[in-house]
């Protein structure tokens, strides 16, 4: 976890226009939430139904939650600057024997018509399961990535990025291997739970005899309109969970998130990497601690995010204020002052993470925390350092354990009539 927040960046409500699907009228996100004062709030507004097939004329209108669509084709692929999504599920799937190229390659244009009608709010294009009849695309979202391995049993070897490199070991590393790494990555994120499993059971089944299921995870964030106003996303620790995220008004987003389209190799062009990374959260520790105990360690306040040194959330921190007693108030190991791109070479990651519940150990420890995904040009250069640092003396680091890891190019978005990745499966 690191003091950076998701930008709130929402997609506008668009129906989709196939004649498989409904033919009402999207409203836009701003219009059915109406004035500033309203923002935030889930509204029963009259709006175009969609599902597969035009509604009767009895049924209720979609809200702005199933109505909001994410292009699949574009610069970028999607679900890398979208804002958090309610639901999430991370997959990972190894080729199978004897698989190469010519079946990746198959693979990677079945998963994109998959993903290209699901994301408009239509059916699967073989064998739909009726799972997501009833509603919109709800800001569906599948992305696609490759990881080290991909390229050696694709004999692609050499268009294998240096920035895909095994991460080194960390401290805090106590990783599963079965959960780990992986030939090909999928991230799948909606707003609606049973709209976010219907993708995911979609592109596991497109997955057919090319592609194996590795490890699978599934997550999640509020929902929209569950708060009063829209505001950084709260972890499983209760604290605001992103604060200083990079946005894309900034000047040297693109630069610091994005391969430029002059980079190299050439098929990932305006792609990122992306570091995902199964951290547990002893709860049970953490929540012993007494709320200016948890404030000490992560460096900001828990009501609101605002830094120890004063002002609000977004107030710079000031890292030489000291107290009476001339300690600094925002203490030396405090998770948010580690963090810092200042204090890390600048080194700035898009963190757009999902929490997760997997149950109860034997002893009723939940086993819980956070699926955290960061995504950056280079993780040599963004992850890595900011995690050796952690790894140093981070206050927090006592109350987590990293259990799985993965790191994945995943390549700039596909073009009208592309498939995700086919610059590098045909270049």
């Amino acid at each position: 976890m690191t003091d950076q927040s998701v930008p709130q960046v929402r997609t506008s409500a668009e129906v989709p226009k196939s004649s498989e699907s409904a033919r009402g009228h999207g409203v836009s996100r701003r219009a059915l939430l109406g004035t500033a004062g309203a923002t935030g709030l889930v509204l029963g507004t009259a709006g175009g139904a969609v599902g597969y097939a035009t509604a009767p004329a009895s049924a209720t209108p979609l809200t702005s939650v199933g109505s909001d669509r994410v292009m699949f084709h574009g610069k970028h692929q999607p679900g890398i600057t979208e804002g958090l999504q309610a639901r999430g599920h991370l997959a990972a799937f190894d080729l199978a024997a004897g698989a190469g190229r010519k079946e990746a390659a198959a693979l990677l244009r079945r998963w994109s018509a998959t993903a290209e009608r699901l994301m408009a709010g239509e059916a699967a294009p073989h064998d739909d399961t009726d799972v997501a009849r009833d509603a919109g695309p709800s800001s569906l979202t599948i992305t696609f990535g490759f990881g080290y391995g991909f390229f050696g049993k694709t004999g692609l070897e050499t268009q294998r990025p240096g920035e895909l490199d095994p991460l080194p070991d960390f401290s805090s590393d106590h990783l599963d291997k079965t959960r780990s790494g992986g030939d090909l990555w999928v991230q799948i994120g909606a707003n609606d739970a049973l709209v976010a499993f219907h993708a995911l059971r979609a592109i596991q089944k497109d997955a057919g005899g090319a592609a194996r299921l590795r490890w699978q995870m599934n997550g999640f964030n509020r929902s929209p309109g569950a708060t009063a106003h829209p505001m950084t996303a709260r972890n499983l620790m209760g604290q605001l969970d992103g604060t200083r995220n990079p946005k894309p008004a900034d000047p040297d987003f693109d630069r610091r998130i994005f391969v430029p389209a002059s980079g190299e190799p050439a098929w990932m062009a305006n792609g990122s990497y992306a570091v995902v990374r199964r951290i547990r959260m002893l709860l049970d520790d953490w929540e012993k601690l007494s709320v200016a105990a948890q404030e000490q360690v992560i460096g900001r306040r828990k009501a609101d995010g605002a830094a120890l040194s004063g002002g609000d959330e977004t107030t710079p921190m000031d890292l030489e204020k000291t107290d009476s007693q001339g300690n600094y108030v925002v203490p030396l190991n405090a998770h948010a002052r580690i963090t810092r791109p200042d204090r890390n070479g600048g080194a700035a990651l898009l963190r757009r993470p999902f929490s997760y519940h997997d149950g109860f150990d034997a002893d009723g420890t939940p086993d819980a925390g956070l699926l955290f995904v960061c995504w950056q040009a280079d993780p040599l250069r963004g992850f890595v350092p900011v995690q050796r640092k952690l790894d140093r003396g981070d206050a927090l680091s006592q109350f987590i354990r990293h259990e799985a890891s993965g790191l994945f190019a995943v390549p700039g978005g596909a073009a009208q009539g592309e498939y995700v990745g086919q610059r590098l499966l045909e270049g």
